[in-house]
C-alpha cells in the first residue's frame, strides 16, 4: 500500500460520492411530513394494542391466578 496515493484515493472517493448524491431522488417536504405522520400513527396504534394486551393479561392473571 502506497501512502502517497491515499490523499488521491480520498479525493476520488469524495468526487464519486458527490456524483452519486446528485442521482438520489430526494422526497419532497410534503412526502417527508406524510411518511413521518404515518410512522407516528402506526407506532401509536401498535403501542395501544400492546398496552391493551398488557392490561388484559394483567387483569386475567390477577382474577384467576394471583388471588
Amino acid at each position: 500500500m502506497n501512502l502517497a496515493n491515499i490523499p488521491n484515493k480520498i479525493i476520488e472517493f469524495l468526487k464519486q460520492v458527490r456524483l452519486e448524491m446528485k442521482k438520489v431522488n430526494w422526497p419532497t417536504r410534503g412526502e417527508t411530513v406524510k411518511y413521518t405522520l404515518i410512522v407516528i400513527g402506526v407506532s401509536v396504534v401498535i403501542a395501544a394494542y400492546l398496552g391493551g394486551l398488557d392490561v388484559l393479561i394483567n387483569t386475567l392473571l390477577e382474577k384467576f391466578i394471583i388471588k
